[in-house]
């Protein structure tokens, strides 16, 4: 797993005013949506999603499929660099969690049961996290 600290540093006040409160449950406190709720669950526009916090490129829509499970999900990001992924122990499971490289941001976590033609990754990100950049 990455051990990285993000380059975007802000105190806990500054990230509450520029997040709305669900951005900020999601990013900062490690929320999630309700599954089936997210904006973009069903969105098939062309473009980039970017971090709702920072702007960081994160996933295509060129890779975004419909997964089912109630959150957009995406086989790979645009860059690997631009994500960490980290041991996610909470609520007695074992996951990875996604976050941001750039702000830290929680966005969702990665999972092997994605579309095996393209690699088996399915990255169940919250709509919460981001923001649609349409091409």
């Amino acid at each position: 797993m990455d051990v990285m600290e993000p380059t975007i540093a802000k105190t806990d006040a500054e990230w509450r005013a520029q997040l709305t409160p669900e951005q900020y449950d999601i990013l900062r406190r490690k929320g999630t949506e309700r599954p089936f709720t997210g904006r973009y669950v069903n969105e098939k526009s062309d473009g980039t999603y970017v971090c709702a916090a920072c702007g960081t490129e994160l996933f295509s829509s060129d890779t975004k499929f419909e997964s089912h499970s109630g959150w957009p999900s995406f086989t790979e990001p645009v860059n690997r660099e631009h994500v960490i992924l980290e041991s996610d122990h909470s609520h007695g499971m074992v996951r990875t969690e996604v976050m941001c490289r750039s702000c830290g941001g929680h966005l969702g976590h990665v999972f092997e049961d994605g579309p095996s033609d393209e690699g088996g990754m399915r990255y169940c990100i919250n709509s919460g996290a981001l923001q649609l950049e349409r091409s």
